[in-house]
């Protein structure tokens, strides 16, 4: 079993992921297909007179403030635009795709944060208004239930709080706890860099090897979503993922390269 999950930042090649998609259901392999849509809600965002505000954590995470409105807009993108465009993209190529959000039969579920502490100008303060959370259970029982019966499950966020509210969810956290439910092997996270870079942005500086036990000390040589994923990763392996792998969605053959090991792999 593999979990996949693709981000939504600019130069991400999602025609390529989904021709490896497709190729490794052909032949017989597990997957469940997580997707993000940053970039593309942005735009959107943008557009409609709301633009994006990001907001940085005392410990340094940044995330997008959700307001009620920005859910909304999230949900637009996210649940429509980019889902159904994955899905197209996928049934084209002969895969019995199914797009769900996080908030569909429960997928994903966890608690809402009751106030959220933020950074600004060197100072604290609290939000109290925010939509978000993270993902602490999985309807392990829909997804087994799609995957034996053929459909490939396109999963993105919201999730649920506990109160049935959409909560936004980071990604690439979401795709690290439905690893752990269904018991995969090796979670995949591709964006728009080759994996860890020790000197951002040069490329050339990839690190392409992190046993487990060095994990933490190399979290300050991530910034921005890179952080998140680094969490993620560290998430998966806590919860007993064998492997993880940072990769890159902009080439050929994404995902195979990925799992040939192309990229940064944490394990």
């Amino acid at each position: 079993m593999i979990v996949i999950k693709v981000g939504g930042s600019k130069g991400i090649d999602l025609d390529a992921v989904c021709d490896d998609v497709a190729a490794l259901v052909s032949e017989g392999t597990a997957l469940v297909l997580v997707h993000g849509g940053s970039h593309e809600t942005n735009l959107v965002a943008e557009a409609l007179g709301h633009p994006p505000q990001f907001v940085q954590s005392p410990s340094g995470h940044t995330s997008r403030r959700t307001d009620r409105r920005t859910l909304e807009i999230f949900e637009m993108v996210y649940c429509g635009l980019v889902n159904k465009g994955v899905v197209e993209r996928l049934q084209r190529r002969g895969v019995r795709a199914i797009g769900l959000s996080g908030l569909d039969a429960l997928l994903w579920q966890g608690p809402r944060k009751a106030v959220i502490r933020v950074v600004e100008n060197g100072k604290t303060r609290l939000l109290r208004d925010d939509y978000t959370g993270v993902v602490e259970r999985v309807n392990t029982e829909l997804l087994q239930l799609l995957l034996s019966q053929g459909y490939l499950p396109v999963l993105t966020p919201p999730a649920a709080s506990f109160e049935g509210e959409a909560i936004n969810v980071d990604g690439d956290r979401a795709a690290a706890a439905t690893a752990v439910a269904l018991g995969a092997d090796t979670l995949v996270l591709l964006s728009n860099v080759p994996g860890l870079l020790r000197d951002f942005p040069d490329e050339g500086s990839l690190i392409r090897h992190i046993a487990r036990v060095q994990l933490e000390e190399h979290m300050d040589l991530a910034g921005g979503r890179m952080r998140k994923k680094l969490l993620g990763a560290q998430e998966a392996l806590n919860g007993g993922l064998r492997r993880v792998v940072l990769a890159d969605a902009r080439v050929a053959q994404p995902v195979r390269q990925a799992l040939a090991g192309r990229g940064t792999v944490i394990e």
